[in-house]
């Protein structure tokens, strides 16, 4: 989908685009120099290196899980992926099979969808309540015999839902009683609006059955440079290292140099940069319930993004391309997350400057009014 909405958004100049999940920062500019530092001196930059990832850096990793996510993971436990995408497809081809099942819950992360199928499982997804928080009871009776992972995604993408510790911690007994893994995507870990972020990863006795993903692309504006980690249950290990083998070979040396200067600077900086997503939210909020109850929306806490159901018979395709072409503003149709409205769509408020975003948001209102 993110192609086709980059292609509309190219053939519309000007078009503020509120589609895709990036950030507006650039990185700790530590990065840029220490790269440059590096590729001047160190001539085994441009060697292949561990599949897994550089020694130095997993050991940044180690001590960021369990300072922060309370997860003490061994340095085996420990892989350096191109990206938390990466660790998640990692994940499902080293547990499941052909026709296996992955539970995600709606509407989920497409990437996980997609991943899903390209590994020849099929995902089976559980509905979540108004606030788009999970249905333990549906998710209970949807594990079968074939159910090989159950999927979190929290802060999440695409609703900005946070969920709390008591539900992933009942979803991880829930995993370890069916004798399921518990995927845990945090990638948005550092984007929380007074709420906590919880790791089910550091629960006792989750180690065997959790993986736990992870990212630098959002905290710490690196999304280009491609730099995720995961933490696996150690009899998976060697099945990981064999796929990032025939996939990736290694994590990009030098992407892991910008990678171990980011973490030096640590999360304080990426707290500092985030401190004020929440007053663009509260605006986007307010500009967008002029509209009455022609939109619905949970207030997220978490993440950046803001999900909308639309009282509308439009297919929210043609509706996203309605507002591009004639209100210059992109946004994301919910059908590509597996939204069951029948009209909805998903924007992005983390990747412009908050003046851009409220431009954006005011076309937005000014295209819903009139398209509604």
């Amino acid at each position: 989908m993110i192609p086709i909405v980059g292609r509309w958004t190219l053939e519309h100049p000007g078009t503020i685009s509120l589609g895709q999940g990036i950030v507006h920062y650039p990185p700790p500019t530590s990065v840029f120099r220490s790269v440059a530092e590096q590729a001047q001196t160190d001539r085994d930059l441009d060697r292949y290196g561990a599949v897994v990832g550089d020694a130095d850096l997993l050991q940044r990793f180690r001590e960021k899980l369990a300072a922060e996510n309370g997860i003490d993971a061994d340095a085996e436990s420990i892989v350096c992926s191109s990206g938390a995408n990466m660790g998640f497809l990692n994940a499902v081809l080293a547990i499941a099979d052909v026709g296996d099942e992955i539970i995600l819950f709606a509407p989920y992360y497409f990437n996980h969808q997609m991943a899903i199928e390209i590994a020849g499982c099929r995902a089976v997804v559980v509905p979540t309540d108004a606030e788009y928080q999970p249905d333990l009871e549906a998710l209970a009776g949807a594990i079968t015999a074939k159910t090989r992972a159950v999927v979190t995604v929290s802060p999440n993408n695409p609703t900005g839902a946070v969920y709390p510790r008591e539900t992933l911690t009942a979803i991880n007994r829930l995993c370890e009683r069916r004798g399921v893994y518990h995927i845990s995507d945090e990638a948005y870990e550092y984007f929380t609006y007074g709420v906590e972020h919880f790791s089910p990863g550091s629960l006792h006795g989750s180690a065997a059955h959790t993986v736990s993903l992870f990212s630098l692309s959002k905290a710490y504006g690196l999304a280009g440079w491609r730099i995720g980690y995961s933490v696996v249950p150690g009899h998976l290990g060697e099945s990981v290292r064999k796929i990032q083998d025939t996939n990736l070979i290694c994590p990009p040396k030098v992407c892991q140099v910008a990678a171990a200067a980011a973490m030096d600077v640590g999360s304080s900086w990426c707290r500092e940069q985030i401190n004020g997503f929440k007053d663009v939210r509260d605006a986007a909020i307010q500009s967008l319930a002029k509209l009455g109850s022609r939109c619905e929306l949970s207030v997220p806490e978490g993440a950046f993004y803001l999900f909308l159901r639309l009282q509308s018979e439009e297919p929210d395709l043609r509706l996203v391309e309605s507002l591009i072409r004639e209100f210059g503003v992109a946004v994301l149709p919910g059908s590509a997350f597996g939204s069951t409205a029948r009209c909805s769509i998903r924007l992005s408020y983390g990747a412009l400057e908050p003046e851009t975003v409220r431009e954006g948001i005011g076309r937005l209102c000014r295209g819903l009014t009139e398209l509604l």
